[in-house]
């Protein structure tokens, strides 16, 4: 399912127009519609505001150019919400709105970009001279940052990836197990059991934020800073859990080829449980630098919490 998915639903319930609300929710619920987000740019990730996707108003459309990277699972999705820019001439978070385009309006091309694990998971999305209804856009003109920070905070609260981690740490449970370090299960071994033992607790610490902020989501409360501490203490839990099963893994985890992993009748080397393990460890090394690098979310942390001492 296409990466933005999630996040927009908030936005739309919060900002949208009614007519917005009646027709998109409903289809997101469904799955008739599937979305991808177009925030990234060349040269404005971490600093986002400094995108450079222009969208002109002509009549009862905006004109659309421009391009956006690090698509998640773009060829799939059959609508893309955008930030674009549509008012160069004042401060950057202040020209800047939120646009809803039809992917198959024309002058939009999707071209892959092959990851380290050799899947196409994003994309680069170009736009040239792309129509798009002025109905389509979300809330006011210019105040898109307003909602793309809304949408981020609900972003890196899922990044956190609670449930992704609980259901990782059982296979690396199951894994240790299994392998044998000094004639004995892997799990005995005191250095590999007392990493494990770390991880699961701070997993319990985090999943109690976690709950927090859905209980709080849950009334109509927004993410505040907690969203920056999970999405920082999450992704990290769940690379450590992902070298863990690495090392479980042992040697089996090091060869690591697509061909291995699909269209081969080939024997898999090794347990079958160690054929992902080196593909989900190179890609989720991504964890901490999307959604916002952890190193921003750290300065955010840092500015809310000590003020003017940070």
């Amino acid at each position: 399912m296409p990466f933005g998915l999630a996040m927009l639903a908030p936005v739309l319930q919060k900002f949208g127009s009614d007519a917005q609300k009646a027709h998109y929710l409903p289809r997101i619920l469904s799955g008739e519609d599937w979305w991808c987000q177009g925030y990234s740019e060349p040269g404005a990730g971490s600093d986002l505001a400094s995108l450079k996707t222009r969208a002109v108003r002509d009549g009862d459309h905006y004109v659309v150019n421009g391009q956006k990277t690090w698509t998640t699972l773009g060829q799939f999705a059959n609508w893309i919400f955008c930030l674009v820019r549509t008012d160069p001439d004042v401060k950057q978070q202040a020209g800047i709105s939120f646009l809803l385009i039809d992917m198959d309006t024309p002058g939009i091309e999707v071209r892959p970009i092959i990851l380290l694990d050799g899947t196409p998971e994003v994309n680069e999305v170009w736009f040239t001279d792309v129509r798009v209804p002025v109905e389509n856009l979300v809330g006011e003109e210019n105040k898109g940052w307003t909602y793309a920070k809304y949408l981020l905070t609900h972003e890196r609260t899922n990044i956190a990836g609670v449930g992704f981690s609980r259901a990782g740490l059982n296979a690396v449970k199951r894994m240790a197990r299994s392998e044998m370090s000094g004639g004995r299960p892997l799990i005995e071994n005191p250095h590999f059991a007392a990493r494990v033992a770390q991880a699961e607790i701070d997993l319990m610490a985090m999943s109690t934020t976690n709950l927090r902020i859905i209980s709080q989501a849950a009334v109509g409360q927004a993410p505040g800073v907690e969203a920056s501490m999970l999405k920082v203490k999450g992704t990290i839990i769940r690379q450590e859990i992902n070298d863990l099963a690495r090392r479980a893994a042992g040697p089996y985890a090091l060869p690591f080829a697509s061909e291995t992993l699909e269209g081969d009748n080939a024997p898999p080397i090794g347990p079958e449980y160690a054929a992902p393990v080196a593909k989900q460890y190179f890609n989720n090394r991504k964890l901490t630098i999307f959604g916002g690098s952890n190193e921003i979310q750290r300065e955010i942390i840092a500015k809310v919490k000590l003020g003017d001492y940070a």
